[in-house]
C-alpha cells in the first residue's frame, strides 16, 4: 500500500506544520495523535480555553480550531476507510481493536 501524502491543517506560531500522516496528527513530522478530542470532553479544557481563545479540539498537545479540527477529521477519516489487505496490515487493525476494547473495559 502506497504512503498518503501528508493533509496540512496549520502552521503553528512557532512556525512548525500541523499534518495528517498515515492517520496521525503530526507535529513537525512527529506523530501527536490518533484522534481528536473536543474541548468540551477534555479534562483541561478551562485551561486550554484561556490558553488558546476558540480552540474547539485538541490533537495530543496541538489545539485546533473549527476549521482546522474538520480537515484533520476529514483526513483521519479517510486514513481509516483505507485497508491494508496485507497480514501486517491485518494484524495491526485486530491490534489496535483489542485494544480498544480493553481500554474501553477500564484497562489503561
Amino acid at each position: 500500500m502506497k504512503e498518503a501524502e501528508p493533509v496540512y491543517v496549520k502552521t503553528t506560531a512557532d512556525g512548525r506544520l500541523v499534518e495528517v500522516i498515515g492517520g496521525w496528527v503530526c507535529l513537525a513530522g512527529a506523530q501527536e495523535a490518533n484522534h481528536l478530542v473536543p474541548l468540551i470532553e477534555h479534562p483541561n479544557r478551562q485551561a486550554i480555553a484561556r490558553a488558546v481563545p476558540g480552540a474547539t479540539h485538541m490533537a495530543g498537545r496541538v489545539p485546533l480550531r473549527h476549521d482546522e479540527a474538520a480537515i484533520a477529521l476529514g483526513a483521519l477519516s479517510a486514513a481509516q476507510r483505507e485497508f491494508d489487505a496485507s497480514p501486517a496490515g491485518i494484524t495491526q487493525r485486530i491490534r489496535l481493536a483489542t485494544w480498544a476494547k480493553a481500554q474501553a473495559e477500564g484497562v489503561e
